[in-house]
């Protein structure tokens, strides 16, 4: 796999440990739906990841892996444009997970913002394990045995972006120096042509000397255009751009997503823990009953008694939800006692049914024949390992574990 095929890919996974919501739509999958058409998109159910608070629990497993997937084919997401797998039917997940154990310091992992906010946030659960402690090296597997070039997270996930780029550069340092690095990479110099072989040299003197970056930026542009050198000289030539070895694994960016503010029922983040979801296949009726039912601005205790929508949880799916006009109209009748709570939901009940009910008619065409979505998730599981293996396999040779 070469460099450009890095910086199309990206690979994102969601945990399968219930009924998918409002949240998962506004805050996940529409962006799923977006990158899939600019991007190799690799998306995949995080069992492993669920197993890390959620073990002893096998029951989770047994049907929320296929109902998400049937989630995601409902909203959008096509197989035929990405990869959709299970993470623990791609053992090179975990062995990728094991060799960079081996060389991840623990205080890495310690230093992880969400390390001591998910002990505190999830006190009645035991999470003084081996694997809660390195969950975030298995996300850094996850993206690296893909060479992802790209990852989809909010602002709060950054940080285990970070340590995926750390972790690769520690290994490419410790492994990319292959013997005879430096009169491989001279050779693969002469290979691109006299005239690109000086234009590579000067703008790797740029950077390397006076720190260049715009040389940098350009020398890594000649790279990718290059056809007549190797995929392994490729990539032993960016390494020798940047003074270092071959690289093995790849750094990644984190892909800001705009931060979901799908509240719940009672105003706060809608979340499965708060039971204040509102579930992407929840009957219509259930749907409609739970949004008239939701509290307001405790100012409106009559029906003349004017309201803050600002004060009222209401407002806040107004914005997700409702037009420019449409809020005016709310503020104005709030404000004024003019209209009174439940005529203020109606247009949001109408709005959130009119999301939903095209996704369940599709959803329901998959409840019907679960053994399509089995299919769809063999053969994202057959393109991911195929992925997998290849990256596994350079790694296993540098660390000189193919001598057998």
């Amino acid at each position: 796999m070469s460099t450009v095929d890095s910086q199309q890919r990206v690979l994102s996974g969601m945990r399968p440990t219930g009924r998918l919501h409002l949240g998962h739509l506004h805050g996940v999958l529409k962006n799923w739906v977006k990158l899939q058409h600019e991007y190799e998109c690799f998306f995949f159910v995080a069992d492993w990841h669920a197993l890390t608070t959620d073990y002893g629990d096998p029951g989770i497993f047994e049907e929320n892996v296929v109902e998400m997937v049937i989630d995601w084919l409902a909203v959008g997401v096509n197989p035929g444009s990405a990869a959709l797998f299970v993470q623990s039917k791609v053992p090179e997940h975990a062995e990728l997970h094991l060799l960079l154990s081996m060389i991840t310091p623990i205080g890495w992992l310690e230093r992880v913002p969400s390390y001591k906010d998910q002990q505190e946030k999830l006190r009645e659960k035991d999470l003084d394990t081996y694997g809660f402690l390195g969950y975030p090296l298995l996300q850094a597997a996850d993206i690296l045995i893909y060479r992802a070039g790209y990852v989809p997270v909010g602002a709060d996930q950054v940080a285990h972006v970070e340590l995926t780029r750390e972790v690769a550069r520690r290994f490419n340092h410790m492994y990319g120096r292959e013997p005879g690095f430096e009169e491989n990479a001279m050779a693969a110099v002469r290979k691109m042509g006299k005239k690109s072989a000086r234009l590579y040299s000067s703008l790797r003197t740029a950077y390397q000397e006076q720190g260049d970056h715009e040389a940098l930026a350009k020398a890594q542009a000649l790279l990718k255009e290059q056809q007549n050198i190797s995929i392994g000289d490729r990539e032993r030539l960016f390494g020798y751009l940047e003074g270092g070895g071959k690289m093995i694994l790849y750094e990644p960016q984190a892909l800001l997503t705009p931060a979901c503010k799908m509240p719940g029922l009672d105003g706060q983040k809608m979340s499965k823990s708060y039971g204040n979801t509102i579930t992407l296949r929840e009957p219509l009726k259930d749907v409609e009953k739970k949004i008239s039912t939701m509290p307001t601005d405790p100012a409106r205790v009559r029906r003349k008694d004017p309201g803050d929508p600002e004060k009222c949880p209401v407002w806040q799916l107004h914005l997700s939800y409702s037009s420019q006009k449409t809020r005016d109209w709310v503020v104005a009748g709030c404000k004024s006692a003019g209209i009174g709570c439940l005529e203020c939901k109606k247009p949001v009940i109408e709005a959130v049914i009119a999301e939903l009910e095209p996704i369940q008619k599709e959803a329901a065409q998959y409840e019907r024949d679960p053994d399509i979505v089995r299919s769809i998730i063999a053969e994202g599981c057959e393109t991911a390992r195929e992925c997998a293996k290849a990256t596994i396999q350079e790694v296993r040779s540098a660390m000189g574990l193919n001598t057998w």
